[in-house]
């Protein structure tokens, strides 16, 4: 009988998660107690205080790991170089790029909860259902309106989702990412199928993200029973192992690797699993769309980093092929469909695949500081610092979207922003400042991401990929200069274009986004340095 071992739990090192998870758990009491008239109130400041409580969690196991005492308080792993624990059993991994990843899903999770309060835009009312088992257009959904009800069960279902992605690249083992990923997911797809406005257009975008994602899951499920058999193990080090001592079944290690690709490259969105994107981008309510576009890409790109470079470390030559292909259809899908788009949001959205594909090429560089000169950055350095830029300037885009309506709500048209630029000068120079970085203009935070997963891939030897890469940015900065264009120099369709002056909420979030994408352009050395600081996955 094997004798069980009671897991130890590092409760100090897991206080941001287990923040999150209270405070998850804490707003669903709020819904079954607290009167209607007081839950908004209560969980837009219960949801903000506990990401500000994690967020100094973060803070404080940051500066535990970077004390002197670290290696006598049994926090050093491996060589000695990098700083971590892992606890519950092995099953979680606190290390410096799961506390980087943490920090940045924190402030967006911030963020997003920012703009899941606005109420300013649409007459006092959220962007959410106010009864979402009424059917649109009945007189039930029309009292609901009437009434200014709200789902302020959105808040607690952020904050799970928050949990998931926090988990997600946290986990040390197949089994918890595979929780982590569930747990993640199915918070989104009913955050998807809530919108006040287009109700129809935001319960089918949240099917096709439920029925999708169930067939993803499926595949990464089937992937890891494959990898369970080859290695004996869930663990990542133990995977690791077997892969560097075991050739016999190198045929069922590789279909569990792409098996468990495409559970993970279908959440960043990577072609040729990327069909939910658009849809989902545009029937969401936009601040979902904001949260989930930034959250999402971080935690899964954070779980495919661990994957690859700590489970499958060993056998770089039997994935990096498929990575390259995949990178190369990812960018040219991305820009040259988003060219095609009339709608702001489905724009974003192929943008958002076509940024997937320039990490991914992140990924194709060395991993490991003491195989690079001096001078040079890794490849998790650089796609940590992408993921951060990313993060900033896709939701103060979503966020300026939010802000040019009509009678009908946010009008996302193209052909409705025609004119932006006299209508309001201030939005139009805004999103046109988001464009530009997400397009590498120089000064920009796009242009030193780009700089950096391109110069690590070139280290690399992948040169191929960046030439499709700087091929791609041209075309997808030709789509950017389109609306550009449009804001600026087209006339006015009708009346034009209006704008809703927004509350202090989102303004905030697209006043911090502006400023991460301006600072992290001009000044990028703080961030690069604390991605070096972060080290490397400990095994």
């Amino acid at each position: 009988m094997t004798e069980f071992v009671k897991p130890d739990v590092a409760y100090f090192e897991l206080w941001p998660l287990l923040v999150v998870f209270g405070v998850a758990c804490l707003g669903v009491v709020v819904e079954a107690f607290a009167p209607r008239s007081a839950r908004y109130i209560t969980q837009a400041l219960l949801t903000l205080a506990g990401l500000v409580a994690a967020m100094a969690g973060v803070v404080m196991i940051g500066l535990r790991f970077a004390g002197d005492g670290a290696a006598e308080d049994g926090l050093v792993h491996g060589d000695g170089a990098a700083y971590g624990l892992l606890s519950i059993g092995g099953t979680i991994v606190v290390d410096g790029p799961t506390l980087f990843l943490w920090g940045l899903l924190l402030v967006f999770g911030f963020l997003g909860a920012l703009l899941f309060a606005e109420r300013h835009l649409d007459g006092g009312v959220s962007a959410f259902a106010g009864q979402a088992a009424a059917l649109p257009g009945t007189d039930a959904e029309r009292e609901a309106s009437t009434r200014g009800l709200d789902h302020t069960e959105v808040y607690p279902l952020l904050m799970f989702a928050l949990f998931g992605m926090m988990l997600f690249p946290a986990a040390n083992d197949l089994l918890t990412m595979f929780v982590a990923l569930e747990i993640l997911s199915l918070p989104l797809y009913l955050l998807c199928g809530l919108a006040r406005r287009r109700r129809l257009l935001s319960q089918e975008a949240a099917l096709k993200y439920f029925l999708l994602g169930a067939f993803s899951s499926g595949f990464f499920l089937y992937g890891a029973a494959l990898v369970y058999g080859f290695a004996g193990s869930m663990e990542f080090g133990a995977i690791n192992e077997a892969v560097r001592n075991d050739a016999a079944n190198s045929g069922m290690l590789l279909v569990g690797i792409g098996l468990l690709s495409v559970g993970l490259l279908f959440k960043v969105g990577a072609a040729p699993f990327q069909a939910w994107t658009p849809d989902v981008y545009q029937g969401a309510p936009t601040p979902v769309t904001a949260f989930m576009a930034a959250g999402t890409k971080v935690a899964a790109f954070g779980a495919m980093l661990r994957l690859f470079y700590v489970a499958f470390g060993a056998d770089r030559w039997s994935w990096q092929p498929m990575m390259w292909v995949i990178a190369v259809l990812t960018m040219l899908v991305g820009a040259v469909l988003a060219i095609t788009q009339t709608d702001v949001k489905r724009l974003l959205a192929y943008s958002s695949v076509a940024h997937t594909g320039f990490i991914l090429t992140g990924l194709l560089g060395v991993q490991a500081t003491a195989d690079l000169a001096v001078g040079e950055i890794s490849s998790l350095q650089a796609v940590l610092f992408y993921l951060a830029t990313y993060g900033f300037s896709t939701l103060g885009a979503f966020a300026v979207v939010s802000l040019v309506r009509d009678s009908g709500g946010e009008a996302t048209a193209l052909t409705r922003w025609a004119g932006l630029g006299k209508e309001s000068p201030v939005v139009a120079g805004v999103f046109a400042f988001f464009l530009l970085a997400m397009a590498g203009i120089p000064l920009t935070s796009g242009f030193v991401g780009k700089l950096a997963v391109f110069s690590v891939a070139l280290a690399a030897g992948a040169w191929p990929v960046v030439v499709f890469a700087v091929l791609a940015s041209i075309v997808a900065a030709f789509l950017y200069i389109r609306v550009i264009k449009a804001m600026y120099f087209d006339e006015p369709v009708g009346d034009g274009p209006t704008v809703a002056y927004p509350s202090v909420l989102t303004a905030t979030t697209i006043a911090i986004g502006a400023a991460a994408t301006l600072m992290l352009g001009v000044l990028p050395g703080p961030l690069l340095d604390l991605a070096a600081v972060a080290g490397e996955f400990i095994r």
